[in-house]
């Protein structure tokens, strides 16, 4: 994936997708929240504080909503820092009305987790820092300095220390972990989002290459008559004209068109390769694979059991090319010099195995191999300043897993610990075993479907 893509992708979960409209109807809900608990703390269970400066405060945050409504339009997607200061606002509009009615006397000071869950879902760690503290800091000044809450006889009501104390205790155990909790459930659906999204970008370019294939097939095709005229024409003013320089002008005439013939008959084959072979020999196909990593300074073995096996012609998708590239790029990456890439071919299977002579994945990570964006590396590897634009181990393991998972293939990922050597070399040091297992019924291609369906001629 190209740095472009990848910068806008981070924008995108790192700010400027929170759209005013969302925030401004959770905020009249908590407006008509608000306005509804005062009325009935105040009327029906007689309850008296400063209910017309409680009822002033929320105008003022309906005001701002309306003025927000009416200033920005509708679709707008706020910053980061004006999402960051929208949160501000109603946690201090809130801690106000605490502060109103009673302080941390008043149940529902438990609000005061709601912004800094919202930030924690939707900005960035700095964000949900910043809000958390500043929540955790108006709870502890709402414990003590506040208007109290008074009765129909005039009696104050105030929980006892140690209740009001473990109140507040809870509220910021409360905020920090449904914070933390948030924030790290986010940052993995954004991560999951993200390298779907390569995955779409990886599949969309090859679909380009292959429609850019057939244009040229077809042009190829449709530019050949004309050409031959051209070619046809000139030889004739060859023959016909007896000034030298138009003769001379006519033959550069048909040499330039021999020139369009041959460069549109190339093009033309491979646009036809594109478009038209869905299927190859599995050598063809692994080869096709390993193209792009064969120079790059580690040795790559191809190991096919069996002439069936080596001929027997499966689907060539581009699924299965970009998902097995994805596993010998990550062998490339770590190994020392050399990298297996082994095929069985059984009644039933096809299995694919990429092993090279690296260290091996990390044993605590084994599990979550094909997971986006692992952070350890092989052996804690440093990150490598020549090729910044790699990010190691994580999204192109899951790239892989996801692509080949489409095509029907199962994908393991362990260490080779004792077994697993490669048939070519059982004495070589073995490290990382990536494998690839197909029903044969999921990927043997179909020799009546080469070129797909008839379609009728116009």
């Amino acid at each position: 994936m190209d740095r472009q893509a990848r910068g806008l992708m981070n924008r995108d979960v790192q700010g400027q997708w929170v759209r005013l409209q969302t925030l401004t109807r959770v905020r009249w809900l908590a407006a008509s929240g608000q306005v509804f608990a005062l009325l009935i703390a105040h009327y029906v269970f007689d309850l008296y504080f400063a209910l017309s400066l409680c009822l002033a405060v929320v105008a003022v945050s309906a005001a701002s909503n309306l003025l927000s409504t009416v200033v920005f339009p509708r679709s707008r997607r706020l910053s980061e820092t004006e999402a960051l200061l929208t949160l501000v606002f109603d946690t201090t509009q809130l801690a106000l009305l605490l502060f109103l009615t009673g302080g941390m006397n008043n149940p529902f000071g438990l609000l005061l987790i709601a912004p800094v869950t919202i930030a924690a879902t939707a900005l960035t760690l700095r964000s949900v820092l910043i809000l958390g503290g500043l929540a955790v800091a108006l709870a502890s000044l709402l414990a003590f300095s506040f208007e109290p809450l008074r009765t129909v006889n005039g009696d104050i009501l105030v929980l006892p220390d140690l209740f009001r104390f473990g109140f507040w205790i809870a509220l910021v155990i409360g905020i920090a972990f449904i914070g933390l909790y948030s924030r790290s459930v986010a940052a993995e659906k954004h991560a999951l989002t993200e390298a779907l999204l390569a995955t779409s970008l990886a599949l969309a370019r090859d679909q380009k290459l292959t429609d850019l294939g057939g244009v040229v097939a077809a042009a190829a095709h449709e530019l050949g008559t004309p050409l031959a005229t051209i070619k046809l024409v000139s030889s004739e003013l060859i023959d016909a004209l007896d000034d030298p320089e138009l003769k001379e002008d006519a033959r550069l005439l048909r040499e330039q068109a021999d020139r369009c013939r041959a460069i549109l008959r190339s093009m033309g084959q491979a646009g036809k390769t594109d478009l038209h072979v869905h299927h190859a020999p599995i050598e063809t196909v692994l080869d096709e694979a390993a193209a792009p990593h064969a120079d790059r300074g580690k040795a790559l073995i191809l190991d096919i059991a069996g002439d069936e096996a080596r001929t027997t012609e499966i689907q060539r998708r581009p699924e299965i090319i970009h998902g097995l590239r994805n596993l010998i790029q990550n062998a490339v990456d770590f190994a020392q010099s050399s990298v297996w890439i082994e095929a069985d071919l059984t009644q039933t299977h096809l299995s694919v195995r990429v092993i090279d002579d690296g260290p091996g994945f990390p044993p605590h990570l084994l599990t979550r191999i094909g997971d986006p964006y692992l952070r350890d590396r092989h052996g804690a590897a440093p990150r490598d300043e020549s090729r910044p634009e790699y990010e190691g181990m994580g999204l192109g393991l899951f790239i892989a897993k996801t692509l080949l998972a489409r095509t029907g293939a199962e994908v393991r990922f362990r260490n080779c610990a004792g077994n697993g050597h490669p048939r070519k070399a059982p004495e070589a040091r073995c490290g990382a075993l990536a494998e690839v297992r197909w029903p044969l019924t999921a990927i043997q291609a179909d020799p009546r479907r080469a070129l797909g369906d008839n379609a009728p001629i116009h």
